[in-house]
């Protein structure tokens, strides 16, 4: 063992390789994007690592590997679960072999998601157990706990991280590779009877699950994670606290040592600990449940107390003392134990020190010089005053929305703009129908919703925004980047070949720093029948930026403000009434460079 400094993600990772993973797919997503990466850069001979398409399809090259006894992780965000739903509630029927975990990261607040989903209430849903840790070194530790208990039930298990856990930092001791647990897959056995799936088998496993979950309910009571705090039942203790994960540390900071209530730690919230919860409220009049982002506790905790006729009030989100959305956060906390006196906890004190300064508003914007600026632009100018439809998808170019390009119309989940789009032309034929969605994204989600506009003949323009990258989530690869995570250099999927084998005979290339060419593109697509597409082509800023940079000629701008009015690049602003280019965010696209009427900027240099 060793001690290293780890972030959230890093200490599953290495969790998960000490458990002697073999196989680990996933989709990048924040907050879970770092588990996948860190396995990638840290694993030795025999871990296989990949960025699957999808989640669906990462979910299922893991199930394939544990059927053939090999232990496997999945990585994903809250939001990717839905994608990989299909093949999990079917697995869980189905079951395992090898150890199959699949690791989702929940964000609260949400910080970069669509929704804040609570991952607990999809493991009772799909009726697989699920561990929720509160810290780093849980974290490390649970992992592993994990592995072992899927192997040894032959069924996939869920561990919930949040965005507080994935990203926090701690100092905690970890095992060397050569103590790695050696996991060796025994191989597939051919046994139609356990593997295919069909309504029979899922009936009588059905019933299988639901007795292996009563026992597990009884077994996780004794789990080390599950825990009352102080140990033993407390006669002086009135009110209790019942929490979970993140939520946890933050009860903890606001307790002092002088009164403190009876507390119980969830760990394994599904199946829920029936009999450690039963211990915990014995003697008890009341319980606060502080939890985010579902009641999953307190829901737990009325079924017990009325299931086993044990009166006691419970109190949470339900009754309204926490937060029914958003992250919880030590000041949230704080003020929910101090809105019941019972705990005998005080609100905190209010400081003395003077308010810090309101923050300056920063809405999110696309970066300078980012070329699906260029691509939302073009269109824009191409279409004019035409009544035209504008339909987003999940990545960087979702800021399209922002002002002054006012492009994203509507924005759903990964892959939906295409198929939104069609739905509007069959109610409005009238509408010029525009669906952009990235190179990644159409991979992942895509190519299904052009292949349904192409055979019920929807008449749209795909808009492929292909910045050879997953740019949001890290700039992870994908099939049109000839790379793999394995490091292998393979044949690039191309887009173009893609549409064209769909059956789209209209699919043109365009650079969309070339303004003019850009423009009179779409123009030229925009009114062929049927299904089209245009692959906006140029990388990403990040991965490939130019050395010159753009500058102004103060002298001969006449402070018209049409770069900085249209475009919307953080690396312009107004100066005396002359634009004024900031060198050390500007990356010489020179888009700017081709919309001033006098020629006032120059020096970009577009790749």
């Amino acid at each position: 063992m060793h001690d290293e400094f780890l972030m959230g993600n890093e200490a599953i990772a290495l969790g998960a390789l000490a458990a002697g993973v073999n196989v680990v797919a996933g989709y990048p997503g924040t907050p879970s994007t770092e588990v996948l990466e860190t396995i990638a850069k840290r694993k030795g001979d025999g871990v296989y690592v990949e960025w699957s398409i999808n989640e669906k399809a990462a979910l299922e090259v893991a199930a394939g590997a544990a059927y053939a006894g090999a232990r496997s992780l999945v990585t994903c965000k809250q939001v990717g679960l839905n994608v990989a739903s299909d093949p999990l509630m079917s697995l869980a029927y189905i079951g395992v072999k090898g150890g199959m975990v699949v690791m989702v990261a929940d964000d609260p607040g949400p910080i970069s998601s669509q929704t804040e989903q609570d991952t607990r209430t999809f493991a009772q849903f799909a009726k697989l157990p699920v561990f929720d840790p509160s810290g780093v070194a849980e974290a490390y530790a649970m992992i592993q706990d994990a592995f072992a208990l899927s192997e040894r039930i032959g069924s996939p298990v869920i561990f919930r991280a949040t965005t507080r856990v994935d990203h926090g930092y701690e100092a905690i001791s970890v095992a060397n590779p050569d103590e790695y647990l050696a996991n060796t897959s025994a191989g597939f056995a051919k046994d139609p009877g356990r593997w295919v799936i069909f309504p029979r088998l899922s009936l009588a496993n059905h019933a299988k699950i639901e007795a292996r979950n009563a026992a597990l309910a009884e077994e996780l009571s004794s789990y080390a994670a599950n825990r009352i705090i102080p140990e033993g039942a407390d006669s002086s203790a009135t009110w209790g606290i019942a929490t979970h994960g993140i939520s946890w540390t933050y009860v903890e900071e606001s307790l002092d040592d002088a009164s403190r209530p009876r507390l119980l730690r969830v760990a394994t919230p599904f199946p829920f600990p029936e009999q450690l919860a039963l211990e915990f409220l014995e003697g008890l009049d009341g319980v606060l449940c502080v939890e985010e982002l579902d009641p999953v506790i307190e829901r737990a905790l009325l079924q017990v107390a009325g299931k086993h006729g044990v009166s006691v009030k419970i109190c949470g989100k339900l009754t309204g003392h926490v937060q029914p959305a958003g992250e919880n956060t030590v000041e949230s906390v704080a003020a929910a134990l101090a809105s019941v006196p019972e705990l005998g906890v005080s609100a905190p004190a209010a400081s003395a020190a003077a308010p810090a300064p309101q923050l300056p508003v920063r809405p999110p914007v696309l970066c300078a010089g980012c070329p699906h600026r260029a691509s939302f632009y073009a269109v824009k100018k191409a279409m004019g005053s035409r009544k035209a439809l504008f339909t987003g998808d999940i990545g960087c170019y979702t800021l399209g929305n922002a002002a002054p390009l006012n492009m994203v119309d509507t924005c759903l989940c990964m892959g939906a703009g295409i198929t939104i789009a069609q739905g509007i032309y069959h109610v409005e034929p009238d509408t010029a129908c525009f669906a952009f969605v990235g190179d990644s994204t159409f991979f992942a989600s895509g190519i299904t919703g052009v292949i349904n506009a192409f055979y019920n003949q929807a008449d749209l323009t795909v808009c492929v925004l292909d910045n050879s990258t997953t740019a949001m989530t890290g700039h992870q690869p994908h099939p049109g980047t000839g790379r793999t995570m394995m490091g292998q250099a393979v044949e690039k999927v191309s887009i173009e070949n893609v549409l064209r084998g769909i059956g789209l005979t209209v699919v043109e290339t365009v650079d969309p720093l070339d303004h003019a060419a850009a423009v009179a593109c779409v123009r030229r697509v925009v009114d062929e029948p049927g299904v089209k597409a245009i692959i906006f082509k140029s990388p990403c800023v990040v991965l490939a930026k130019p050395q010159a940079r753009s500058t102004v000629d103060r002298a001969r701008c006449i402070g018209c403000k049409r770069c900085i009015r249209e475009i919307g690049c953080p690396a312009l602003s107004l100066k005396d009434n002359k634009a004024l280019i900031d060198e050390t965010l500007c990356t010489g696209c020179t888009l700017c460079e081709q919309l001033c009427p006098v020629t006032a900027i120059s020096g970009g240099e577009r790749l």
